[in-house]
């Protein structure tokens, strides 16, 4: 009987078709996620209209989604690592799509809201089960390029909603979006049957044949037989409680990982439900008010990949700091009148720093946190940021309704990336003060 680290067969496993096949699961499932998280941004100028509702009552609005989704990320992460992450997406990935499709045949704001609540716990319990799943079965050295890479379907689905709205909106107006929601449903069984549990959850369970089978379909040339012992090391917490989070030297990234959550969803959510009406009050048509939100999630993709891939060879964090940066940047100049290839590069970038860094911080938590508390941790930090992205939607609208110039309006948007490039800061200052030995209440 022979003894193996699972930690050690995981990050060491050469990229194969079975992680190609976890990643682009979990890529498709985000891609749904993200058509139904930009929706309302693509939807906001049709339902504005017909309902009569004043910029801040759309802002209040568009944040039912993310209370829904606030709530989810907290629940379902934490759940999730007590019953499974399997069972934890697919119910999730069912109760979004579900209540997506009953909201296209809302015929009042209450209506409207309370199933974009009920699509929100889904959305919010998806993502960060995903990224604790994948962060569990990706080698160590291309670990967040493929977080990078899934979650790159969130930024597709984006672009989804906006190539959809120009085309539908015109045409079978506002309740037609959500009705394509139908399309996911019907990939459900195919989740069920493809997508594999977490190796370590099976592990806790007593599972061992199930888990050992995985083990050998990630890395063939191992060999582990059925007599042999698996060996799951984690030192970074001992059970599912939030209380983890904040043990072991953690407190101070906990916190600054959470500011950032909270600044960078604030900002993506602020763009992605106000853009195209900032634009099209600013004089140009839906379509090319649509066409920024394309470009936006274009970015947000590109960002994702080669800040993943920068993160692998440098170092995540300083990406993550050069990122918003960049945003603070970009976001402000966009309020400026430029030549419209200088105003889709700026919207580019904004996505790229934003989306895109959105998706690295992801990464970042994953790896902060021990196997016992990831989909915790994560869920945490997801369900906090959640309250930046329900900040987001109710600032555009309260900006709105003062009626600021457009400058001011991505000025104040991107303040928050100030703050999240100094919390970032602290955050790696702490990691490296408590990696060269400083006691933890020292390490700030």
């Amino acid at each position: 009987m022979r003894t193996h680290d699972v930690h050690s067969i995981i990050d060491n496993a050469p990229f194969n078709r079975f992680h190609w096949l976890i990643v682009s699961l979990c890529a498709l499932l985000l891609i749904f996620d993200g058509y139904d998280l930009f929706i309302y941004g693509v939807v906001l100028p049709s339902i504005m209209r017909e309902w009569g509702l004043t910029p801040l009552q759309a802002g209040a609005l568009g944040s039912y989604a993310l209370f829904g989704m606030m709530f989810g990320a907290l629940i379902f992460g934490t759940l999730a690592d007590r019953f499974g992450r399997k069972k934890g997406i697919v119910f999730c990935f069912a109760l979004f799509s579900i209540a997506t499709v009953v909201n296209g045949f809302a015929s009042s704001p209450t209506e409207f809201g309370i199933c974009r609540f009920i699509a929100g716990l889904g959305c919010g319990g998806l993502m960060p089960n995903a990224a604790a799943l994948i962060n569990e079965y990706a080698p160590k050295k291309v670990r967040s390029t493929l977080m990078a890479f899934m979650f790159s379907g969130y930024s597709l689905g984006g672009m989804l909603a906006a190539s959809v709205g120009i085309f539908m909106l015109p045409a079978y107006g506002w309740s037609s979006m959500f009705f394509v929601a139908v399309i996911p449903l019907l990939l459900l069984p195919l989740i069920v049957l493809w997508l594999p549990e977490s190796i370590g959850f099976l592990i806790r369970q007593g599972r061992m044949e199930q888990a050992r089978a995985l083990l050998n379909r990630l890395s063939p040339g191992t060999r582990i037989d059925a007599e042999d012992e698996l060996l799951v090391t984690d030192s970074k917490g001992k059970g599912a409680s939030v209380i983890e989070l904040f043990r072991h030297g953690l407190a101070v990234r906990t916190a600054m990982i959470w500011t950032a959550f909270f600044c960078c969803l604030l900002m993506v959510y602020a763009l992605s439900s106000w853009l195209p009406k900032l634009m099209a009050g600013a004089g140009y048509s839906l379509g090319s008010s649509l066409s920024f939100l394309i470009a936006l999630n274009l970015g947000g993709m590109a960002g994702a990949l080669i800040g993943g891939r920068l993160g692998d060879r440098l170092n995540l964090v300083k990406v993550v700091i050069s990122f918003f940066a960049a945003a603070v940047v970009s976001i402000s100049l966009l309020g400026i009148n430029s030549p419209m290839p200088v105003l889709y590069l700026l919207i580019f970038i904004a996505g790229a720093t934003t989306i895109g860094t959105q998706i690295l911080l992801y990464a970042g938590a994953a790896q902060l946190y021990g196997l016992s508390i990831r989909a915790t941790g994560l869920g945490w930090a997801s369900g906090i940021g959640r309250n930046g992205a329900i900040v987001g939607p109710l600032l555009g609208g309260a900006l709105m309704a003062i009626e600021l110039p457009l400058q001011l309006n991505f000025m104040a948007f991107a303040i928050p990336g100030a703050i999240a490039a100094l919390a970032m800061t602290v955050f790696a200052l702490n990691e490296r003060r408590t990696r060269i030995g400083l006691p933890a209440a020292q390490a700030l």
